[in-house]
């Protein structure tokens, strides 16, 4: 199976760092080097191609998967059935995609007033000139709001001089804080936001289909990402508790049941050649809840408080990749009916 990563821009090394946090890592001998490996799941070949080209090559067969920006995938690509999102968001690689107009526009704040805007501009004579990165993005969330006068000016460096240096009214760009934009006396609109984006993990369903084996891969890969940002919010906490026995210790821990694990403690009998009636008691908690639920063993009895972080938190099967099979599944029986 072959994957497509971005080799180089704001999505590269975010993108090595979180593979090898899951567990996934590439293998790649020298940054001139454009193919790597994935050690851990032999049989996945990994190929480095710029952002901007990693959901042709993935519509085109070139790829099975990829990894790329959630609004670079909705913007290249041209069928919806040849590439998917297997996973929408990956947690890195945030932004979002928005209009931004000059502080000096006092009377324009919201969407609705550039429609408005659009509209006298096309009474004078004149279309609102907008410069983006990503044309059909922008001009189908225009259309859908009713703003059909505007100008689209194709751009592919930095758009935020667009407005000062005269080539556009206004622009529709990625902003991560919004720094930039307010550096370059731009401001967002209320509700210009076009879309949230962050990286994405996308497959071709046909060219998956057609092998059994790179099928087989593609879920082995999937499973690991989403174990991995599953379990990211939880920590496994173990105490000894000493009770008469695993129903009383259990019904003390039970006593907060808002702290008292995912799905309850697990009680397991210490055997202890000094003292009896001692219990390992494990619980799955969220991180924002560590410090309640020590206090609370403690208050239990227990000693030897641990806690440890999760490397991966499986399901009964992968959600993430059962989403895509009823995809393919689909795909397959329109396939069918066709011929």
């Amino acid at each position: 199976m072959r994957l497509v990563i971005p080799s180089d821009g704001e999505l590269g090394e975010p993108t090595m760092r979180f593979l090898a946090s899951c567990g996934v890592k590439v293998n790649r001998p020298n940054s001139r080097r454009y193919t790597g490996s994935i050690p851990s799941l032999p049989g996945i070949d990994v190929l480095f191609q710029r952002t901007a080209d990693i959901t042709t090559k993935v519509e085109e067969g070139s790829a099975e998967m990829g990894i790329t920006g959630l609004d670079r995938m909705m913007e290249y690509r041209h069928d919806d059935d040849a590439v998917i999102p297997v996973m929408e968001d990956l947690g890195f690689g945030g932004c979002d995609y928005v209009l931004a107009v000059p502080d000096s526009w006092l009377d324009v704040t919201s969407v609705d007033d550039l429609a408005d805007l659009a509209l006298e501009f096309h009474e004078r004579g004149r279309q609102l000139r907008i410069a983006t990165k990503y044309p059909r993005l922008l001009r189908r969330y225009l259309f859908e709001r009713g703003i059909n006068y505007f100008t689209l000016v194709p751009a592919s460096g930095t758009l935020e001089a667009a407005p000062i240096a005269g080539y556009a009214d206004l622009i529709a760009d990625l902003s991560a804080t919004g720094t930039t934009l307010r550096e370059n006396r731009l401001k967002t609109l209320d509700g210009g936001t076009i879309l949230t984006s962050q990286a994405c993990l996308i497959a071709n369903p046909s060219a998956l289909a057609s092998c059994p084996d790179d099928l087989e891969l593609a879920r082995s890969f999937t499973e690991m990402l989403e174990a991995h940002l599953r379990a990211d919010p939880y920590y496994r906490i173990t105490a000894n508790v000493q009770g008469r026995t695993a129903e009383d210790v259990s019904a003390m821990i039970l006593a907060r049941p808002e702290i008292a694990g995912i799905q309850g403690p697990t009680v397991a009998r210490v055997f202890s050649v000094e003292e009896e009636d001692w219990y390992a008691v494990s619980l799955l908690i969220r991180k924002n809840r560590l410090l309640d639920v020590v206090s609370h063993l403690r208050e239990c009895g227990g000693v030897d408080i641990a806690a440890a972080q999760l490397s991966y938190l499986f399901k009964g099967e992968s959600q993430a990749f059962a989403g895509f099979m009823d995809r393919v599944d689909a795909l397959k029986g329109q396939d069918a009916y066709h011929a």
